[in-house]
């Protein structure tokens, strides 16, 4: 188990989660650390309480969003058949503890061979815990609308690490407030960090921020819009710190719930 969670921690995916290794993802970030979601500031805790590590015995490692004590939210593509997941709690010290998964349940209409061909697909899935998470992770609320229009901003909040070449700062939530770019529906969602457009590096997702939680205000209060799928580099080059994809949660919103119910899990209200 220890070596689990070290692998995991030493975060050997990028969007989308389990295709590459460190230094393959690394790559493109030799020179001077970009500010991406792993390089942003702390996660303000009443976002941060939202997040848990999930890590799988393949040596991957993505970002969930708790839904209520025992059910999370992640991409699709972060739990691939044939593996074991652990959910990953940290005490003060930040001494962790892995914690078993009873059922992992992907989205029915999720194709991989569409997230890697960069269509739009149901990159969805919930992990059943067998116990409760404990505290202090809270249950996030699940959007209701989709009204999110350009310009608009999202706030991704991702466990990854953090662009610094070590690959040893994976496992601190923080967050980066970007904004809906080009044709926003509810099929996918593009972000962007404002200050950078897309243009030169700047904040998004990257190693270890796959099925991390996308907030928005929905009259006042910070709901989970969508999970995070992929990213690309500046000028849609490879890599992270251009855009973040996100799959929103509208369509799939059904699923969740229906999915949560079978499981006997309340979600929050």
């Amino acid at each position: 188990m220890r070596r689990l969670l070290a692998a995991a921690l030493s975060a050997v995916q990028i969007v989308p989660a389990g295709l590459a290794t460190v230094a393959a993802a690394l790559a493109p970030w030799a020179g001077p650390a970009a500010a991406l979601v792993g390089d942003s500031p702390a996660a303000a805790p009443v976002l941060a309480r939202h997040v848990v590590l999930i890590v799988g015995s393949r040596g991957s490692s993505c970002t969930g969003t708790v839904l209520a004590p025992t059910l999370v939210l992640t991409a699709a593509h972060c739990v691939q058949p044939g593996a074991d997941y652990k959910l990953v709690s940290f005490d003060a010290a930040r001494r962790p503890t892995l914690l078993d998964v009873a059922a992992v349940l992907r989205h029915p209409g999720f194709d991989m061979a569409a997230l890697l061909g960069h269509r739009a697909t149901a990159d969805v899935a919930l992990l059943h815990a067998t116990a409760p998470l404990p505290t202090p992770f809270v249950a996030a609320p699940l959007g209701r609308t989709d009204a999110i229009a350009v310009g608009d901003p999202v706030t991704v909040v991702g466990l990854g690490v953090a662009v610094r070449g070590d690959g040893r700062s994976g496992g601190t939530a923080r967050m980066a407030t970007l904004a809906a770019t080009g044709r926003p529906g509810s099929l996918q969602l593009r972000l962007v960090d404002p200050a950078a457009g897309g243009e030169r590096p700047g904040r998004g997702a990257c190693t270890g921020d796959s099925g991390a939680p996308a907030f928005r205000d929905e009259n006042g209060r910070a709901v989970v819009a969508g999970v995070v799928s992929w990213s690309t580099g500046p000028k849609l080059a490879a890599g992270c710190g251009g855009l973040t994809g996100v799959t929103p949660l509208v369509r799939y919103r059904a699923w969740i719930v229906d999915s949560a119910q079978r499981l006997g899990v309340a979600l929050s209200p």
